[in-house]
């Protein structure tokens, strides 16, 4: 299994609409993606004045992470919710010990 964390810095302000196209997201993925196991957004309480978001992931193998990434609707989401961001993702890959 491969993991993915990955952390988003939100303008202030824009938590709402942030979340409205993170969760169609979350919905297309668990509706469409079979190899992804987990697809879950979080928000951390401990992140201060600026909103942080987690994507919380994980998929079977490198080739389900691969096809995720060419979905077309995560290349179009993911390009409306950086408009609601402050910077980059910040992305962290794991592996699973076995």
């Amino acid at each position: 299994m491969i993991g993915v964390v990955a952390t988003l810095k939100v303008k202030p302000g824009m938590e709402r609409e942030f979340e409205a196209v993170a969760r169609e997201l979350v919905a297309k993925v668990n509706a469409n993606e079979p190899g992804c196991r987990l697809y879950a957004l979080h928000r951390r309480e401990d992140a201060g004045d600026t909103p942080v978001y987690v994507f919380m992931e994980r998929y079977v193998d490198q080739a389900a992470v691969e096809a995720h990434r060419a979905t077309e609707y995560f290349k179009t989401l993911g390009r409306k919710m950086g408009e609601y961001m402050e910077g980059r993702a910040e992305v962290v890959r794991l592996r699973e010990v076995e």
